[in-house]
């Protein structure tokens, strides 16, 4: 891409412990899956080793001190229309958690563009 190809986006970044559930099925398999169902043009899941969120309680995957609740982060970036328009399925499936977005520039995109 050269800077005409260049996209403004917007990245959104749904922050959950791996132990959140929507009944059965963990969280962020549920989210993915939603932002799969938009058409948004990508999605990550990140596994971290150690965190705390709201509760002030440190979550860390340490041998001695190991947690059932590691963070999860989920990433997605797409165009603002599109991650606009997931923000509220995302608001409604995100019981405890954070959520972000932020101005991106996308530079390379293969093989799917933006």
């Amino acid at each position: 891409m050269d800077d005409s190809d260049r996209v403004d986006a917007l990245r959104l970044m749904v922050y959950l412990g791996d132990s959140a559930r929507q009944g059965w099925r963990p969280l962020f398999r549920q989210v993915v899956g939603m932002l799969h169902e938009e058409g948004i043009a990508g999605a990550t899941v990140l596994h971290g080793i150690e965190g705390y969120g709201g509760d002030r309680w440190i979550h860390t995957a340490s041998v001695l001190d190991l947690s059932s609740d590691l963070p999860v982060i989920i990433i997605a970036v797409d165009r603002r229309e599109k991650i606009e328009k997931v923000i509220p399925r995302v608001e409604a499936l995100v019981e405890r958690g954070l959520v972000t977005i932020e101005e991106v520039k996308v530079i390379l995109s293969r093989p799917v563009a933006l």
